[in-house]
């Protein structure tokens, strides 16, 4: 039980630690961080409790109580991959053999599960489902633990990037470009750098010629000209933009885009720093 402890401890470190939250300590790094403890403990009771009950464990498990702590809930997996329980959404599939079942971004997670549980006994997993908190598909955390027959997993939703950290991003990538010029763009559109994180990136647009030099969310929009383009609602965001740059040197505004975690359009709230003849820009996707 010790070593799943430190497991957990060490994958909700490495969560921080590879999130624009490590930049500046805030709440989505304190949040997730309470939440793996949380998820640690809820199995520790859930493991528990089925040693001393086996299978007639399992009704208890499927009842809100004891083995719910808010959003967080424990599920159960038989060997073969038959869902055996669940005290949450994933009631539905009770008695369902999903080994082949993928999360929303097509990835066998619960395959994983199974041959984590078969060679090492317990182990976490990253996935996208379905949060009916916010009725949105997010990154999930997940914890499993082989006991007997069965396989115990409980997970958290991965909180979303604030404001303030899309913020500590757009002034680490303005030091960047203030230090290296132009060839800080390669930085800032790598997928796997330290500049994109999920939802949260960096985008930089010439004041005068409008043309997108770097953008880690679409690639597919550097080099064009955006001048003229609207979000969803029509509103001419980019000369907004701009319009803040030249007149103020920083500011924020509210638009539409697509999130590039959800691929949905949604409200985002951005913040742009003028830096020579270039505007930079980060922002934070809000909840509708």
């Amino acid at each position: 039980m010790k070593t799943i402890q430190a497991l957990i401890a060490a994958v909700s470190l490495l969560v921080a630690l590879s999130s624009p939250a490590a930049a500046t300590p805030g709440d989505a790094t304190a949040t997730a961080t309470h939440d793996a403890a949380r998820t640690a403990a809820l199995l520790d009771r859930a493991e528990a409790h089925y040693r001393a009950q086996g299978e007639k464990a399992l009704a208890a498990f499927s009842q809100a109580g004891e083995f719910k702590d808010g959003e967080l809930y424990v599920y159960v997996l038989g060997r073969d991959g038959v869902m055996l329980s669940s005290g949450g959404s994933s009631a539905a599939l009770i008695g369902r053999n999903l080994r082949d079942m993928t999360d929303a971004d097509g990835k066998p997670f619960f395959r994983e599960i199974l041959e984590g549980a078969k060679s090492k006994g317990n182990g976490v997993v990253e996935y996208r489902w379905f949060n009916p908190m916010d009725g949105r598909t997010e990154r999930k955390i997940a914890s499993y633990r082989a006991v007997g027959d069965a396989i115990l997993i409980a997970g958290y939703y991965v909180p979303r990037a604030s404001f303030e950290l899309a913020k500590s991003l757009l002034w680490r990538a303005v030091h960047e470009y203030k230090q290296h010029g132009d060839r800080a763009f390669e930085h800032f559109n790598d997928v796997n750098g330290s500049f994109v994180q999920d939802e949260l990136y960096v985008f930089v647009i010439g004041l005068d010629d409008q043309v997108v030099y770097a953008h880690g969310g679409a690639p597919r929009q550097i080099g064009r000209n955006v001048g003229e383009q609207r979000d969803a609602s029509g509103k001419f965001f980019v000369r907004e933009m701009i319009g803040i740059a030249k007149k103020k040197g920083e500011g924020e505004l509210q638009y539409t885009w697509r999130n590039p975690a959800t691929q949905k359009i949604e409200p985002k709230r951005t913040y742009v720093v003028r830096v020579g003849d270039k505007l930079i820009g980060s922002g934070a996707f809000t909840l509708p």
